[in-house]
This record gives structure tokens, sequence and C-alpha cells, in this order.
């Protein structure tokens, strides 16, 4: 469908919010109604020309052959789709017969839901769209929106029809429709502010996806395949990349064979996926909801091609339970075996920190690739990432794991950057990784840095975040870059400033380390003197407001209750100087007891000093002995946290120093 109508479309939709629904939801709720209402809709216009087969198939069944259940596949064959509708309605005879009695009317539409295929159903259910139904009902607005979704001035089926004044009205295809799914669902967020990781893969992004994926093997694409995607959405990965196949690699002598498979944990953009996948003829089966990380429902299952944009910043740690149990990780996805230092092979954890699950995807991804030995020609990834992934984690980290598995298995072909505030709903540095089991000769040992960032033109209009896209040069010279394996420096503008595209290819050893500690002998000089035992009168986490306090206020912030009657001033005074105190800071920097304490250092730093003198020692190790030796000879208590404080305060780093004997004494 060409852009304007497409728009058309939108603002239509769009639309039917506030002029229905506006009294009864709340703005954010808007979307509860209406992505199941598009969904239904468009497959009520698929099944109204085969709406009387579909009755006489059910009538055959129940008068002629006595059937108690009805037969799947007999209906499937006569509705031309995965799916059917058993009832005898359809939206518009529902709303062409209705009247002002809500209640007749609600239960014509329950009869027309309850007489949908089971993998309808289901979708219905992940809706809630019965619940929805009902409160429209109660509300006497459910014959305003049906209304709306029959109009004739709004087409959701397949072919171009007219609307009453005669215009055309361009068909919607499943291609189509896929844009009109995601528009709205970005739309919705970006009203009701989602977070960033709440975003979908623009177009452009997910054509340079496949044209890199696909391109270096376009004369041995095979005629079966797999494509998976384990953090599918709405199935936009999945279905364009479909399409890229079918249309610009048809096969010549037999049909291509596509198997299309996903994982979402949203149970309303899993909704429409799985209609979006009925719609286009695929298995919908195939399609699973719930968590990726916490089961693993392809088990068994290797792919030939994985397409992803995972959630990038997301805390795994819910799932966190069904991957480790404490320090063991119990999930073979994230076991991995590496060589140590010595060259032995050892089991390692390739978990990131719970607070990013990006790389549990990539790896899910990876243990999902297709082996050599089995006779297949291996797997293909292409799968977007923040810049987390690349710098996170010392050597020797779940992070750092999974980077060097990737490489030493010389599984990792390129990594591309790509424009910031490419995405909707986030201005971020976004990479793709390109991983392949099976790389060419001339890749075999090397990763190439492709640099995008400067590729990309501005739009009239931002979508959210999103300011920019990709051209279609722009993806061209990209992949050109690729699949040439080129070195490439960025040119100059005349004013100077970098342009283009820039490349460089590495061998897999450029990117080894190993993470070495060195260290060094403690080396202590103390002594006591005024300045120093003073120091101690503040904590040193409340350094600033303590000191404050006791500038303003003297002595009296040990009398008891000044402290409390002083809370509003101390806390403004904070906030006209920047600092940031949390609950438990506000309450330490006010409790009586906490100074007392402090000041109680202070006086046996005094009386240590009295009784040691003020003379600079070189020798740490004879400094402790002389202030342990004072502190039992007159009994003074002191807990170990105390003297630690006084012995810190008392003495610092010098290189001309003795070393510090015992670790213990290391304070620093």
């Amino acid at each position: 469908m060409d852009h304007s109508a497409h728009n058309k479309l939108i603002s239509f939709i769009w639309s039917i919010a506030d002029d229905c629904l506006r009294d009864v939801y709340v703005r954010g709720k808007y979307r509860d109604v209406i992505l199941p209402m598009v969904v239904l809709r468009r497959l009520d216009t698929l099944l109204e020309p085969t709406k009387q087969a579909i009755l006489d198939e059910v009538k055959f069944q129940k008068e002629e052959m006595q059937a108690t259940e009805l037969d799947d596949a007999p209906l499937i064959d006569a509705s031309g789709y995965v799916f059917y509708n058993t009832s005898k309605w359809t939206l518009q005879q529902i709303f062409g017969t209705a009247t002002n009695n809500q209640q007749i009317l609600l239960a014509n539409v329950e009869e027309y839901l309850n007489g949908f295929s089971d993998n309808v159903k289901e979708i219905i259910e992940c809706f809630s769209l019965k619940t929805q139904v009902r409160h429209m009902a109660s509300k006497d607005i459910l014959l305003d929106v049906l209304e709306k979704f029959v109009s004739p001035y709004i087409n959701l089926t397949p072919d171009t029809v007219e609307d009453p004044e005669g215009n055309k009205m361009p068909g919607l295809s499943n291609l189509g429709m896929g844009y009109v799914f995601e528009e709205l669902i970005r739309k919705f967020n970006e009203e009701n502010n989602e977070e960033a990781g709440e975003h979908f893969t623009p177009r452009e992004v997910i054509e340079l996806m496949t044209h890199l994926v696909f391109d270096p093997i376009k004369d041995n694409i095979p005629t079966v395949m797999s494509i998976y995607d384990p953090a599918c959405g709405s199935g936009g990965m999945l279905t364009e990349s479909q399409n890229f196949v079918e249309e610009k690699y048809p096969s010549v002598d037999i049909s291509r064979d596509i198997h299309l498979f996903g994982k979402e944990i949203n149970d309303e953009t899993y909704a429409i996926c799985k209609s979006d996948m009925m719609i286009k003829g695929n298995n919908p089966e195939n399609i699973k909801v719930g968590s990726t990380l916490s089961t693993d429902e392809f088990a068994a299952d290797r792919f030939d091609f994985m397409l992803s944009n995972p959630p990038y910043g997301k805390s795994w740690a819910s799932e966190l339970k069904y991957i480790k149990e404490g320090k063991d990780v119990i999930d073979s996805r994230f076991i991995i075996n590496l060589p140590n230092y010595w060259g032995e092979s050892e089991t390692v954890d390739a978990t990131p920190r719970s607070s990013d699950g990006q790389l549990l995807f990539l790896m899910e991804m990876v243990n999902k690739m297709k082996s050599l030995t089995s006779g297949s020609a291996g797997s293909r990834i292409a799968s977007v990432h923040n810049g987390s992934s690349l710098f996170t984690g010392d050597a020797g980290s779940g992070e750092s794991n999974i980077r060097r598995y990737i490489i030493e298995n010389d599984l990792l072909e390129a990594i591309i950057q790509m424009p910031n505030n490419l995405f909707y709903n986030t201005g971020i540095t976004t990479y793709i990784w390109l991983l392949s089991n099976n790389k060419t000769a001339a890749r075999q040992g090397k990763v190439q840095l492709i640099d995008g960032s400067l590729l990309f033109k501005k739009l009239r209009k931002n979508l959210g975040e999103k300011n920019c896209e990709f051209s279609a040069e722009h993806i061209e010279e990209i992949v050109h870059t690729y699949l040439d394996l080129n070195t490439q420096e960025r040119s100059l503008d005349e004013q100077g400033d970098p342009i283009g595209i820039a490349a460089q290819v590495f061998d897999n050893n450029d990117f080894a380390y190993y993470k070495v500690n060195i260290e060094r002998p403690d080396r202590r000089k103390a002594q006591f003197n005024p300045e120093r035992n003073e120091s101690l009168r503040f904590d040193k986490q409340l350094q600033e407001p303590m000191v404050y306090l006791y500038e303003e206020y003297g002595n009296k912030v040990y009398e008891t209750g000044f402290l409390k009657e002083q809370q509003k001033a101390t806390l403004a005074w904070c906030e006209e100087n920047d600092i940031s105190l949390n609950a438990k800071a506000r309450t330490k920097l006010l409790d009586l007891k906490v100074w007392q304490k402090q000041l109680n250092l202070v006086t046996i730093a005094n009386e240590l000093m009295a009784a040691i003198g003020e003379t600079e020692y070189s020798d740490f190790n004879q400094f402790k002995r002389d202030v342990d030796a004072h502190l039992k000879s007159s009994k003074t208590k002191l807990d170990a946290s105390g003297k630690n404080a006084i012995l810190n305060a008392v003495s610092w780093y010098d290189e001309s120093a003795e070393k510090v004997i015992n670790p213990s004494s290391s304070l620093i």
C-alpha cells in the first residue's frame, strides 16, 4: 500500500480511541482495545469470503457425519487459512442487526468470539479481549467501537474497495498489516512514555540485517530453511526475512519452504505475532510465549538463520533461578569450555551480570547453530546490541568469557556500528553483530569492524527518538564494504569534517587480553598531630555536612535534640550545595550517637599522642605495635573499626618507608 494510504489508515484507527474510548478508558489503556480490535477485524475480513463455505462444512459434519466434535482439517481447507470461525456471525452482520440492547449485542459478539478455532482463541485470551468487550458493553460503547471498525471508510481487507463516495481504498497486504501493527504499537509506547528498551526495529535496519545474512550465500541459500528470533516481538524480523528471501532470491526450480520460529515474553505482542503468522500462512505453533531465558522451548532444534534485536539494558534477575543455583550455572546453553592460561580446557560461566541479559540471547542463538558435522551449511546470525556487549566485563567475567568463546571459535565475522537515534525509543549507539560457523577462507581468523555511524539521512519529522534513517544507498555501501572485506578510511568534506564509512580488518588474536593485577608492598609513614587527630571528628562519608554543622554550631551538636531541630536547615544546605544524601545517610548525619562515637575517636587519638608523642615513624609496623601496647596498658576500650579509623587518619603511603609486613595492617 502507498505511504499516504498507510498514514490515513493509521490516523483513522488512532482516532477511534479519542472518539469512542475517552470517557471510559484512561489514555494509557486505549491500546488494550484498539490493538485486539485491529487484529480481530483483520481476521474477520479474511474469513468473510469463505463464511458460507465454513457454515456448509459445519452443517455437513453435524448433520451428515453426526459429528459430536468438529474436525479441524476440512474447516481449515474451507477457510483457506490455518484458522476459521464456525459462528453464523461476521462483525459486519453483528453491527447490521444490532439494536440498543447491549446484552443482546454482547451475547452476539461473545458467540462470534467463541466460534473461532483454538489458535485464535489463544490470541483472544492473550489480549483479554472478552474482558474488554464486556467492559465496553457495560459502558454502552461496544456498538460505537464496532461501527468504527466496520466503517466503509476503513479498509482492512487485502482487496481494493471503494468508499461510499466512490474513492478507491487500496487493499492492505500482509506486509502492510505488519506496518500498521508496529506503527500503532510505537505510537502507544511513545504516548505512554515506555522505557528505551521497549522499541521495535526500524525496517531499514532489518533490511540491512537481511542483506548481511543472506547476500554472502546468495548462490547457496537452501530451498528448505528455518529462521529463528528468540525475542521476536510482533514478528517483524521473521516476516521481513521471509519476504526478503522470497522476493530477492526466489528459487527457480522449486518454491522455497521457509519455516519461521520465535519466542516472545509479552502476551500482547505475542498475540500480534501469532496472528500475523496465521494471516501469512506460516505455522503459528512455531511461535511460543514466555521467557526465552527461563525455558529452552527449542532445545532440540537447530536453525539455519537467526536474526534478533534482543532487549538490552534489561535485568534478567527474575530468570536467574532458572539459569543458576548459587554460583553454579545449571542451563547448558550458558556453560562453555575454554582453554585456561596453560592451555587446558575448563568449564566456565557464560552468564553476564544480572542487570543486562542481551549476551544471554546471543548465546541462545550460538547454541542453536547447526553443526557442520551434521552435513549442513552451518548457521548465520545477525543480532543488534548496544555498547555494553562490547565493553563490559573484565577478563574472566561472564561477558568476557562469551566474547572470548565467540572469537576463539572463529564465529564472529563483523560488527557494524549504526548511527545514534536510529531506533524509535532510544538514541543510544547500537551495533549489529554478524556471526557464522562456516566462514569463507578469506574471513577465517578475521573480524571486520565497520563504522557506519555517519551514514544516515535526517527525517523531516522525528518518530519518537528516531530522527534519522538509512537510505538504500547507505545500506548498499555497508553491504559492499562487508562483502569485499574492505579496509577503508573515512573521507573528508570541504570543511574538513569526516564523512562516509570506515572499516578495518583484525586478526582474532588482536582482541585477546589477560587482566593482570600488579601488586606492590604497602609502605607507610605515621605520626600523631592535632590536625590529623581532629579529622576523626567527622565520618568520611559525611565529611562536608558534618564540617558545616560543627563550624556553624560548635559543641551544640553534642546536645540532646539539637541536631533534630536543625534537620530542615541542614537538608536545605545540602541541597543548595548539591550534596545528595539517601535516607540512611540523612539519619546517620543527624544521629547524636554517631557524633559522640567520632568525638570519642578524637579523644583516644589525643591520649595516644600524649603517650607516644608526635614523632614521625618510617616503620608503620613499629608504630602499630606502640599503639597496641598503649591501648592494652591503659585498658582503653576500642573496637577494630575504631582502631583502623585512627590508624588510617594518622598514616600515609610513602615509598621511602619500610614495608608493611602484616597484610592486615595495610589499611588503605
